[in-house]
């Protein structure tokens, strides 16, 4: 190990971040340096150099410090960074140092960790296209209602016995609206923006949140499968990594980002401490845990192969996202060209129709 004493780094606690893209290395590096028999310490050490991220050598400093201390690794991870890897990551580290497997634990966690990254930026892609699309028209409209209207105004003014058509008196009106109380509209929108972010973290409202955005067409169901592909993924991991049933769902909860599917699980925990199935109490609530997960959990309890029946359910709907993500383009192109040509279209003919009366009046009788 290098014998040069490291720095001391400074950074703010509630801002350290431990990405997902540095997790995955993270454990693919140190499961090579494990396999090529580099001592833990030793192999920390080198990860801290080798890293430019203030934040992740801070982090590599501080297991170095815990197990040159004498503790393990999993320990150290809990006890200092547990909000930023979670219970699943530690865990499965915490079976590797107990089993004597923790290069091959690392591995498979590496591989997990990237299906995970992989699954969420799926996700990701697929609501890149329809935002900018509804920002950008948006934005456009704005443009064209504060900059470019207000200048045609005064020809309309010039002619007061005209009577504008209803779609301009109306674009007057958001116009005039606009310019002249432009403060209060952006006061309110920042005071939406606020308060939904403190509302976020009330547990009330997250639920709330959370619950029904797995209703909204289309949207919903992509999200509902991209919750199942990380449940059922996490769970079976956790259970081929002989953590015991109990643990594995109260883990899962905690991993699972969606306070509603969360709540869910710990119920299932308390059901099954209580001596019930896990599909026993799937099955009373199909609307988050689709007939086809209930039931291959009860074939997976029956044979005692519920990691298999798991991990078979977690390839299910990760196709299914792939899918669903495919098509997310064209399911939501037809409405966003409908959306679009209206709002572009009210603006075209309120703008277009009474020039265009104007210049039929001009002309002789």
């Amino acid at each position: 190990m290098s014998s040069e004493k490291p720095k001391e780094i400074k950074v703010i606690r509630w801002l350290l971040r431990f990405p997902l893209q540095e997790q995955i290395m993270f454990t693919k590096r140190l499961s090579l340096l494990v396999k090529a028999s580099v001592p833990l310490l030793q192999a920390l050490d080198m990860l801290h150099h080798q890293t430019s991220s203030k934040g992740v050598k801070y982090i590599f400093k501080n297991l170095a410090s815990g197990v040159e201390r004498g503790q393990s690794l999993s320990a150290t991870l809990r006890l200092k960074f547990n909000k930023l890897v979670g219970e699943f990551v530690i865990n499965i580290i915490e079976v590797g140092e107990v089993s004597g497997t923790l290069q091959e634990n690392l591995n498979y966690l590496s591989d997990e960790l990237q299906k995970k990254q992989a699954l969420r930026r799926k996700i990701v892609n697929a609501m890149v296209y329809p935002v900018f699309i509804i920002v950008a028209t948006v934005g456009i409209t704005i443009l064209l209602t504060v900059f470019v209207f207000p200048k045609i105004l005064p020809i309309f003014k010039s002619f007061p016995d005209f009577q504008l058509p209803i779609t301009t008196r109306a674009l007057i009106f958001v116009s005039h609206g606009f310019l002249s109380y432009w403060y209060i509209i952006l006061g309110a929108a920042v005071g939406v923006v606020v308060g939904f972010l403190l509302g976020m973290r009330t547990k009330l409202f997250r639920r709330f949140v959370h619950r029904n955005v797995l209703r909204i067409p289309v949207l919903g169901v992509l999200l509902k499968s991209y919750y199942l592909a990380n449940i059922c993924r996490t769970f079976g991991v956790l259970l081929r990594s002989n953590v015991p049933i109990l643990k594995a769902v109260r883990i899962t909860a905690e991993a699972t980002t969606n306070v509603y599917y969360r709540e869910k699980l710990n119920e299932s925990a308390e059901y099954v401490q209580r001596g019930g199935r896990l599909s026993e109490i799937m099955q009373t609530d199909p609307k988050i845990f689709p007939s086809i997960a209930a039931q291959m959990v009860q074939v997976g309890e029956t044979t005692g192969s519920l990691s298999n029946s798991l991990m078979f359910l977690s390839e299910l709907y990760e196709n299914e996202v792939d899918d669903q993500t495919k098509n997310l383009s064209s399911v939501m192109e037809p409405a966003l060209m409908v959306f679009i040509g209206l709002l572009v279209g009210f603006v075209a003919i309120s703008i277009i129709t009474p020039i265009y009366s104007f210049t039929q009046n001009l002309h002789p009788k």
